[in-house]
């Protein structure tokens, strides 16, 4: 499938359960990870600008493309649309598994802050 799966016009009008319908069809056949991201990105911003219902928008899939398979740059770039779908405990894992440099960096530099910073600070507000 090399064409456009759905033009504008279609994302706004059709039903939710025929865009359920492609948009998985389209996944197993292409495992287009950004692209099925991007639809439901739009599908979000139909969301809140009708009054159709589109929240939680194939909730499985979204869990699936974010926990189970390769890490992607526009799953890092777009991941932060999808804090809804996922618990507080799986959405630290998810920040974790995607960007897990940034997490180890982040650390350090606390670790570094606290050590040579903080601690010697306060040793001199006691005096």
């Amino acid at each position: 499938m090399s064409e456009i799966l759905f033009t504008p016009n279609q994302l706004f009008t059709l039903k939710r359960t025929t865009l359920e319908k492609r948009t998985m069809k389209y996944y197993k056949e292409t495992h287009d990870e950004a692209q099925t991201v991007k639809i439901m990105i739009a599908l979000q911003v139909r969301d809140e600008l009708t009054e159709s219902d589109f929240s939680f928008f194939m909730q499985d899939l979204v869990r699936h493309l974010f926990m189970k398979t390769k890490i992607t740059r526009a799953l890092r770039r777009y991941y932060v649309y999808f804090k809804d779908y996922f618990e507080k405990k799986e959405w630290k894992f998810l920040t974790l598994r995607l960007f897990p440099i940034k997490t180890y960096i982040a650390e350090k530099l606390e670790q570094l802050y606290t050590k040579f910073i903080k601690e010697p600070l306060e040793g001199l507000v006691g005096s």
